[in-house]
């Protein structure tokens, strides 16, 4: 996608903080951050959605849910807990139509979120 943010960041056409990245996935911090950690996870695969997913995109998603772990690890969000959230469509909070994963951490985050 021509205009897709996280396309063009995947692309390096956009700047980001990269935390982690591999040919299919890229992870970096969030610009507009809700909790003092707050990574976005994205395939480089242009997908607008979670209801977009086909069966071969499972392997992807997979490979992202596992590494969202890792780093969680890594930051020592394991030690007090985390928050990963998928929004999907409009009434549920997406902004941007590239699938992507929230990693929030090292605050308390209440319930509902919103």
């Amino acid at each position: 996608m021509n205009d897709c943010i996280f396309c063009k960041i995947a692309n390096k056409e956009i700047p980001a903080k990269i935390e982690y990245e591999d040919d299919d996935m890229i992870a970096f911090h969030d610009l507009n951050p809700q909790a003092p950690i707050h990574l976005l996870f994205i395939p480089k695969k242009h997908i607008e959605s979670l209801d977009k997913l086909n069966q071969e995109d499972s392997i992807v998603i997979g490979k992202i849910f596992f590494q969202i772990s890792k780093l969680a690890q890594s930051l020592g969000l394991d030690e007090s807990g985390y928050r990963v959230v998928n929004n999907m469509g409009a009434d549920g909070g997406q902004t941007v139509y590239h699938i992507h994963f929230h990693l929030l951490g090292k605050r308390p985050l209440t319930w509902p979120p919103g």
